[in-house]
């Protein structure tokens, strides 16, 4: 794991499951932990999302909705994704 971008191993872990879930040309070591995960950044559109919701549902039983006013907070990035799905994920 690279130390240049600091991230640790449950960003690393999804990081990987975007990357595979999207089939995304990137590494998942080489995502920016910080860097906006829509739009700019890595440059995710709103399908992209839903999708990468849908795995996090799967792997992590953590439910995202389409409509919960923080999302814009949660998918900010990746470090702030994989620190809501590690508050609620099912044990």
């Amino acid at each position: 794991m690279s130390e240049v971008n600091s991230m640790v191993r449950p960003e690393l872990e999804l990081a990987t499951l975007i990357v595979d879930t999207l089939n995304l040309e990137v590494a998942p070591e080489d995502i920016d932990p910080e860097a906006p995960l829509y739009g700019e950044g890595l440059g995710l559109d709103s399908i992209d999302i839903l999708e990468v919701a849908l795995a996090i549902s799967k792997t992590y039983g953590v439910k995202l909705r389409s409509d919960d006013a923080d999302n814009v907070t949660i998918f900010a990035s990746l470090r702030r994704l994989n620190d809501h799905i590690q508050r609620h994920k099912a044990a």
